[in-house]
């Protein structure tokens, strides 16, 4: 038997083949005399294929059984179509009838609502849309592993259950092994002396801690996984598990930090744009018209830099009136991101320098004592999509930094022991990577970029 060939590889095919077999999932099926007309496809592309099957098919009275959703396989010829936006179709020889799908199967029509879909993500991979979606994911992950490869560093797999909130945040999701019916407790506290681990333990926010030791053994490293957040948001950006990219670079300051986190939007943008160009034009003309915009504005664009300080200065002089007030101290909000890329730079802006209060204790302090080394990348329609720093390499300063944040230090003390031990200056980043893929698809909800969105009250596939 011929070995089966993906629809992706048949369609680019120069010329006719005498014997192909192909497998896949019904999408129409229509009669004519003594003909049917049947579009199949397989998932490895947008375009599905039509199969010719005749009533000299030995068995094509069973071809009136298959429905949309039905799943088949077909030996037949290639060969050149008479019809219009297809160069070629099968002339089945036979067909086997894997399974039919029931008259239930719910995605019957050409367009369903993505709530709709949401309640049957197991499912939603079949349809045009979240078919392309995650074809375009599962690229942009090859695409940043290549990223980094080519720039010689090592991928480093980081633990998923941790002891330490890296944020300081407090959001970690709980890991234990206690019985909930009767957790030991002393003076009124959980007794985590009885648990698994000896101590609390969560699933990670971030990867970072434990690439900052590799980066200062190996130099230049990254991690890419599942990060978690215990965060109860029902935000269109916001889910409870989501993946994130994280270089940590030695030798490294906040300019080298930007570089690399520009160049590396840019590379990713570009392999997206070359290596799946029919999938985005799917999002290009039925999600986002002004889709290409942002790649050309991605890829064309030096990124704007300026500090947080110059950033709220813009904000308070726009005279815009934002839901939120800025001022100086606060956090920027979407809403001000979102200006400063899509109306004042119309551009991706990177804002460095941020006032030390209003981030995490292991970004290196400036000699001002007032601000750090700390940087994020803004895009439009999404804000922002990459958050990193300069890590700060000094003992004593670090340590001042965790007293004057109320971190409990003996629960960070292999961090403190790298900073004794041979500490560098080095810096790292995290970039979004269900952001990346909102932007580079128009596609507006967090939910709908990844396979099996984890959100409050929401666990069941």
């Amino acid at each position: 038997m011929n070995k089966r060939i993906k629809i992706n590889k048949l369609i680019g095919f120069d010329t006719a083949v005498d014997e192909v077999v192909i497998k896949g999932w019904v999408r129409t099926r229509r009669d004519s005399k003594g003909f049917s007309f049947i579009e199949v496809n397989d998932g490895s592309c947008l375009k599905n294929i039509q199969v010719i099957a005749d009533d000299s098919m030995e068995n094509y009275g069973d071809i009136s059984q298959l429905t949309t959703g039905s799943a088949v396989s077909v030996s037949g010829s290639l060969v050149e179509s008479p019809g219009g936006g297809q160069k070629w179709e099968v002339h089945a020889k036979n067909i086997e009838i894997i399974s039919v799908a029931p008259e239930n199967y719910p995605l019957q029509k050409k367009r369903h609502s993505d709530e709709f879909l949401r309640s049957n993500a197991h499912l939603r991979p079949r349809t045009n849309k979240y078919g392309a979606a995650f074809r375009i994911r599962s690229e942009l992950s090859y695409a940043i592993h290549k990223f980094f490869r080519d720039r010689g560093f090592r991928y480093i797999h980081t633990p998923i259950l941790t002891g330490s909130d890296c944020e300081g945040a407090g959001e970690l999701f709980q890991v234990t092994t206690l019985d909930m019916k009767t957790v030991p407790c002393v003076d009124g506290k959980v007794d985590y002396s009885a648990d698994f681990f000896g101590k609390e333990a969560g699933l990670t926010v971030s990867g970072q801690l434990s690439a900052e030791m590799f980066a200062l053994a190996m130099g230049d490293v990254y991690t890419f996984g599942p990060t978690f957040r215990a965060e109860n948001s029902n935000t269109s950006r916001h889910v409870a598990e989501f993946w994130m990219v994280e270089p940590e670079m030695a030798f490294c300051d906040l300019e080298g930090d930007m570089d690399t986190a520009e160049e590396m939007l840019k590379y990713l943008t570009g392999a997206v744009r070359d290596n799946c160009a029919e999938d985005i034009e799917l999002f290009a003309k039925f999600v986002d018209k002004e889709l290409m915009n942002i790649f050309d504005m991605i890829l064309s664009s030096d990124f704007e830099r300026i500090s947080y300080k110059e950033a709220v200065e813009i904000l308070e002089k726009s005279k815009k009136k934002f839901e939120h007030e800025i001022s100086y101290g606060k956090d920027l909000q979407s809403e001000h991101e979102r200006y400063l890329t899509e109306q004042y730079f119309k551009k991706p802006v990177i804002v460095c320098n941020y006032p030390k209060n209003i981030k995490p204790f292991y970004m290196r302090q400036n000699d001002d004592g007032r601000t750090v080394a700390a940087m994020d990348i803004l895009v439009p329609r999404i804000g922002e999509i990459i958050g990193g720093s300069q890590r700060e390499e000094r003992l004593d300063m670090l340590e001042a930094r965790m007293k004057e944040m109320d971190l409990p230090m003996e629960d960070y003390w292999w961090y403190l022991d790298s900073r004794r031990f041979g500490s560098v200056p080095h810096s790292g980043f995290g970039l979004g990577f269900e952001r990346l893929l909102m932007l580079l698809t128009g596609i507006s909800n967090i939910r709908d970029v990844i396979p099996f969105p984890r959100t409050p009250k929401s666990i069941e596939f």
